[in-house]
Parts: structure tokens; sequence; C-alpha cells
């Protein structure tokens, strides 16, 4: 089988820093069957000049800017250009693998279309990684090597959004680029899980993902936490919201709070409970907030739970292992 057309998609505003790594990686790809829609989104620096550079030199390079504002736009005017058989996203700031585009069509071309290919990832920064940063790596990468990346899709964006590939008609099935909703990665790793594609699972670091104070996922109120509950809690309840069961909100934090103000205001049907003393039996937002304990009492349950302790998460997937309790069934982790 011929080599299939690989479509690169980047948007990038400001990378200066950066974006001739950047490119560098990418045309020093063992996977040579590539085209790289390259979009600027009103650059006020010298990052387009080093593109238009690149371009210059190798003709599978597009330079494009943006007709409109933001990443969601600059993707949507990328994708429109592009013609692969395959599509996939990078970072103008990231660096590949030489070896990702193989990887990843290799296990395009061996699952077919239906599939996500994704694969591990290396988070660094000259000031060294933080250990929030560090975690997320070590659980995106432990669900990356099974392929159960959409079993914990409540927490945290289980799709790397630099590092995935996917068949254009899939990514045309799930409407590409086009709903404008940040965050833009999460909201597409929804999208994949509400078609029912399925993630193949890889072992090998692909992608080095470049992290530093002012990058766009730091700086732009796009991807503040107050844009993730209202996304999380959305799809749930298109997507696995049980009115049969029990409904059940763990914790009163600033999360809890959110989700069950939110459900109030759906007229949905809930339960809350929590394990501080200050807050039990205290009447938020016309609910009295229960202790752990009047879960005994609940059968046929559905619990979100926003316990952020990873701790007390341990202590909660132990027992809700012990009751032969399912992920996403019967409860879903909400950070």
């Amino acid at each position: 089988m011929q080599d299939p057309l690989i479509s690169i998609l980047i948007p990038f505003k400001n990378t200066e820093t950066f974006i001739s790594d950047c490119l560098v990686s990418i045309t020093n790809q063992t996977y040579t069957n590539w085209e790289l829609l390259i979009v600027d989104d009103n650059s006020t620096d010298s990052s387009f000049n080093i593109a238009n550079t690149f371009a210059k030199k190798d003709s599978r390079i597009t330079l494009l800017k943006n007709s409109g504002n933001g990443i969601i736009d600059a993707l949507q005017l990328a994708f429109k250009s592009s013609s692969g058989t395959f599509i996939t996203r990078m970072d103008s700031d990231d660096l590949m693998r030489p070896n990702k585009l193989e990887i990843l069509s290799n296990n395009l071309i061996q699952y077919g279309k239906g599939h996500i290919a994704t694969g591990l990832v290396n988070y660094f920064s000259a000031e060294g990684i933080k250990s929030g940063y560090k975690n997320y790596e070590e659980w995106l990468n432990s669900l990356t090597k099974k392929g159960t990346n959409f079993s914990e899709i409540y927490k945290e964006c289980v799709i790397p959004s630099p590092c995935w590939m996917i068949n254009r008609e899939d990514l045309i099935a799930c409407n590409a680029f086009n709903p404008k909703r940040y965050p833009e990665d999460y909201d597409l790793a929804f999208r994949f899980y509400k078609k029912g594609l399925k993630c193949i699972p890889c072992n090998t670091v692909l992608h080095d993902w470049r992290d530093y104070s002012y990058r766009t996922s730091r700086t732009d109120d796009h991807y503040a936490e107050n844009h993730f509950i209202p996304l999380k809690l959305d799809y749930f309840l298109e997507l696995d919201y049980i009115s049969e069961k029990t409904l059940v909100v763990w914790g009163a934090g600033a999360k809890g709070k959110f989700i069950a103000k939110s459900l109030i205001e759906k007229d949905i049907v809930f339960e809350w409970i929590c394990d501080n003393p200050k807050k039990i039996g205290k009447d938020i937002y016309g609910k009295i907030l229960k202790p752990f304990s009047y879960l005994e009492d609940i059968n046929n349950m559905q619990s979100i739970i926003t316990v952020a302790n990873q701790v007390e998460q341990k202590g909660i997937r132990d027992y809700m292992n012990k009751l032969n309790l399912k992920p996403i069934f019967d409860y879903v982790f909400f950070c």
C-alpha cells in the first residue's frame, strides 16, 4: 500500500522562540509523505517570517494567514486547505520525535477507520516541570499505553491535543473543528468519544510537549477552569447520564458547588454528599449536604465525584471496585 498523505495542521501565534525547532522536527520525520498547513493567527513577532523561510525551502509546507481570530478559526482554515487521508495536529512550540508520523500512520493503517492513533508524551521545560504537569503526563500515558483514554474522559483531557492522528472521514464525521467551543482540544476529545471512536494503544514516546510561563493554555481565558466544568457536565448529561439511577454529587468545594447549582438550574434531581463536618447538614442552594455514610442507603446510584485529593480518590476507587461498580456507567471523576 502506498504511504497515505498526512496533513499536519499547525495554528501559531508569537512563537518565534520555538517555531524553528518545531518545523525542523517535522522536516526530519522518517515518514516523508506529508503536507503542513501552518496558519499564522495574527502574530506580532517574527514567527511568520520564520515559517515563511521554511515554506520557501520545502514545497510540502503551505503558510496561511488566519482570516478570523483564535485557534479554532486557524484550525478550520488549515483543515479546509488540507487534502490528506490522515489528519494530525501539532503545536508550534513543541517537538515531534523523528518516528512520530511513521508510528501513528502505521497504527491507523493497521486498525482502520473508527480509530484514533495517539502516542506517549514527554513534558519538558527550561525551568523544569512542576509536579502537576508531571502527574498529568504520567496519568495520560498510563491510559494511552492501554488505549483506555475514554474511561477517564471526565477527569481531564484524555487525548493530547498535539499528539493524535485520525482518518479524514472520521474527523469529518465528528464535525472537525466546527463547534467554536473552548477548550477546543477537550471538546474535540469528547466528540471523538461521542462518535464511538477507539484509541489505539501505544507504548512509545512520540511527542515532546513544551511548557513555559506564557504558553497559551496558561494565559488565555479560554482555558480557565470555569470553561472545563461546564463542558464536562454538558457532555455527561448528553452522553452518559442515566436518569433511572440516583445521581449523587460527591464534594462541596468550588467544583461540587458549580455542578450542584447547574443541576438545580436544569431541574435534575440529585443527592449531595461530602466529608467536611462543617458542611454536612448545611443547606446550600436549597440542598442539604449529607455524609458519605448516606451512600449505604442509596441503591442504583450514578456518581459525579469532585474530590481532588489523590489519596481520597484512590480510596473512592477501591470502594467502587469493592461494590463492582464500573467507571462512566456508575461513577465519573470530574477532577
